[in-house]
């Protein structure tokens, strides 16, 4: 076998010289021109494998997200949870607990520090690792897991570098293992229900989107809810970008069929002050706690604005530290119409609407329920954020079983987790438009958009 170029040094050496990743040449008058690393591996057009009666899963991180997909998990069909692995011994006797209650045999535990997994991957007989740990392990976890055998399913964001989107993508297309990054909001009522407009052409040709994640996380940043607690905090120190674009980029993605037809081409990010962390930090602890002595480099509000290959706008709002009601901010517009979810669900088709006028988007919910509501409604109620955990794993679980495609796979994944990167490197060169990878390497052209699954 050659010699892979050496893309990790490459990146490395790129990161030292200014904007963080691998920078190439200026184009567009003045965007940066990503050099994308040659890979030894070809790109998979919808990955399929064979089917499997019986999902023999590993668990990865069983903290607040974590446990709700663990309950969630017990209770579809096909499932034999072997091993949980985590680094607090009181989570593994959680979930040992939860399996037995379930009447089923209670999983392995490994807890022997941070890189346990590697020990239950390379001991344990599975079929697919799952992890809901914080961000850095997420690459690694997902790696490990397909290099030993199994297909990988990881919390969002997929990864936090461009070096980890193309890590996930090589050893997803070296070992022909699903990666798959568990969009949630995917799954969403509201989000389904417009994929379906999409589909079936009620706003006509799409023009723009708007969507975001917009959720005041101060008390969660410098409070006990996360294990380790500070670990979001750490990043609002220390990087100054999009750090979760996925919520609502996940569902717009589909509605525009990135990677399936389409891409995003460039983008531009814009980064307000950072105020709000410290002067929380301040109210909670007094000016000379050492958290109130930090200049945080998250900015309050981060807006990006996305380019795709047919023309198309989406813009994309980070703001997790200042005071505000929760929203997605969700908005699809064509040639037809629009409709959006925050504050409140409203939409307007041209010819059907009356003029200049909002109408309820309840009105439409009955002709355009996705199927996948229809089949799992029941089975999802009480699950974690309205039922759509429980959806996205359900969905999950029947690809496998089915040895059907993902809905969304490793490049749908890389493709939205990048932004993450993308929307860093702009902030830093004075919001300069950079150039987003083509993960598919050009497969994007012909890969088959999502189309109306059901379970």
């Amino acid at each position: 076998m050659k010699k892979r170029l050496n893309r990790r040094d490459f990146l490395k050496k790129s990161s030292a010289a200014g904007f963080g990743m691998a920078l190439g040449s200026m184009a567009r008058g003045g965007s940066v021109s990503l050099r994308q690393p040659v890979l030894q591996t070809e790109p998979v057009d919808h990955l399929v494998t064979p089917p499997m009666e019986t999902v023999r899963m590993g668990y990865v991180g069983i903290g607040s997200q974590g446990s709700g997909h663990f309950r969630n998990l017990l209770r579809i069909e096909g499932v034999k949870i072997i091993a949980a692995c985590d680094i607090r011994e009181e989570r593994i006797a959680w979930a040992q607990e939860e399996c037995a209650k379930a009447g089923k045999p209670k999983p392995t535990g490994y807890s022997k520090g941070p890189e346990d997994f590697k020990r239950m991957c390379d001991t344990e007989d599975l079929d697919l690792v799952y992890n809901a740990t914080p961000w850095e392990w997420h690459v690694p976890i997902s790696v490990k897991a397909m290099e030993t055998g199994s297909h990988a399913a990881t919390e969002v964001p997929g990864a936090i570098t461009l070096e980890g989107c193309w890590e996930m993508i090589e050893a997803s297309e070296k070992h022909r293992k699903h990666c798959v990054t568990m969009e949630n909001c995917n799954y969403d009522r509201t989000e389904l229900m417009l994929l379906n407009m999409v589909r079936q052409g009620l706003f006509g040709e799409l023009l723009h989107a708007e969507c975001g994640y917009l959720h005041d996380l101060r008390g969660w940043k410098f409070g006990t809810a996360y294990y380790p607690h500070d670990w979001r905090l750490k990043y609002s120190i220390k990087r100054n970008a999009d750090l979760y674009p996925t919520h609502g980029l996940g569902p717009v993605s589909q509605w525009m069929d990135i990677t399936r037809g389409n891409k995003f081409d460039y983008l531009v990010s814009m980064s307000s002050p950072s105020l709000s962390l410290k002067r929380e930090a301040i109210k909670r602890y007094g000016k000379d706690h050492p958290l109130a002595k930090i200049d945080y480099a998250l900015g309050d509000v981060i807006n990006t604005l996305i380019k795709t290959h047919r023309g198309q706008s989406i813009l994309v709002t980070h703001d997790t530290n200042s005071p505000r009601p929760y929203s997605r901010k969700i908005l699809i517009q064509g040639t037809k119409g629009l409709a959006r979810k925050y504050p409140e669900e409203k939409i307007f088709i041209e010819g059907t609407s009356q003029r200049h006028r909002w109408e309820d988007l309840s009105q439409y919910a009955e002709q355009y329920k996705h199927p996948l509501l229809t089949s799992l409604e029941e089975k999802a109620e009480g699950a974690g954020h309205g039922g759509m955990d429980f959806i996205e794993d359900y969905r999950l679980i029947q690809c496998l079983r089915e040895g059907l495609p993902m809905d969304s796979d490793v490049y749908d994944g890389a493709t939205i987790s990048a932004v993450v990167a993308l929307s860093e490197k702009s902030i830093a060169a004075n919001s300069t438009s950079v150039e987003c990878p083509d993960f598919t390497r050009g497969k994007w052209k012909t890969r088959k958009p999502l189309g109306i699954v059901t379970a």
